[in-house]
């Protein structure tokens, strides 16, 4: 599959060989029971390598596996609010958004306004403003305006380090 006439060939202890003819590199790869591996297409003259193809690409699926266990995977949880929220539930969804953070994950906290709440968006600022206050220990805020979008209001809570 390598199209070019002379390639950057690697064998397959890792030694430079140089610059040698397509054919070559092919006979040489045979003659040691080994595939011939475009490394680097883009590069002029392309470099390539003798390796066991097989091998090559298990150690690079092997990697990827590895790399994708110690990847964190950040998930947003969404709490929602009124502007009149009564102290209890403002209580109750404050102490799930701590739980949230201490977990780990991000929260998204979010005032939906209806009808003629839309006329007092300094309500639903002042609930945020205070929910902000409250879990400054556990987690702040990414932005320091909330966003508005229609009828809601949502500001994204980060975890503290």
């Amino acid at each position: 599959m390598i199209r070019s006439a002379e390639v950057r060939l690697i064998d397959q202890e890792g030694k430079q060989v140089g610059v040698v003819p397509l054919q070559q590199a092919q006979d040489l790869a045979r003659e040691k029971d080994l595939d011939l591996v475009e490394i680097s297409p883009t590069a002029n003259p392309p470099v390539c390598k003798i390796m066991d193809y097989g091998k090559y690409v298990f150690q690079q699926k092997k990697k990827q596996s590895e790399a994708k266990k110690k990847q964190k995977v950040i998930v947003v949880k969404e709490v929602q609010f009124r502007p009149r929220i009564d102290e209890h539930d403002f209580e109750f969804k404050k102490n799930n958004i701590v739980r949230f953070l201490q977990h780990g994950d991000k929260v998204k906290a979010s005032i939906r306004f209806r009808g003629r709440e839309m006329t007092h968006m300094e309500l639903g600022r002042a609930v945020l403003d205070r929910l902000l206050i409250d879990i400054k220990a556990y987690g702040e805020a990414e932005s320091p305006n909330p966003d508005v979008q229609g009828n809601r209001m949502t500001i994204v809570i980060a975890p503290n380090k």
